[in-house]
């Protein structure tokens, strides 16, 4: 399953700094996702991927976040450099389920 989508990056809360950046993927592909891992799923309830935004590649894991019923995934300080990020912007991406 390959997912393209805009998102706007956001700060965990629980964090002050910006080493905690995620964007949520669309509600209506994470319950496609939700149903495709079944059993699938590592810790916390992780999905392994793999994503690009703009130039950068990189595997990753998305999480499942029950208060935006959505997963959400993280964006390394690397990618946010590279592609001239931070929290506010929004960014096209393309997520690719590896492990299902």
């Amino acid at each position: 399953m390959v997912i393209e989508f805009d998102a706007e990056l956001w700060l965990w809360e629980a964090r002050r700094d910006d080493s905690w950046t995620f964007v949520s993927l669309p509600v209506e592909e994470s319950e496609e996702i939700r149903e495709m891992a079944g059993g699938q799923r590592h810790g916390f309830g992780s999905v392994r991927v793999r994503v690009t935004v703009g130039s950068s590649t990189w595997t990753t894991s998305i999480f499942p976040d029950s208060t935006r019923n959505c997963y959400v995934l993280p964006i390394k300080r690397a990618v946010r450099r590279a592609e001239d990020l931070e929290a506010g912007d929004v960014a096209s991406m393309t997520v690719e389920l590896v492990d299902i």
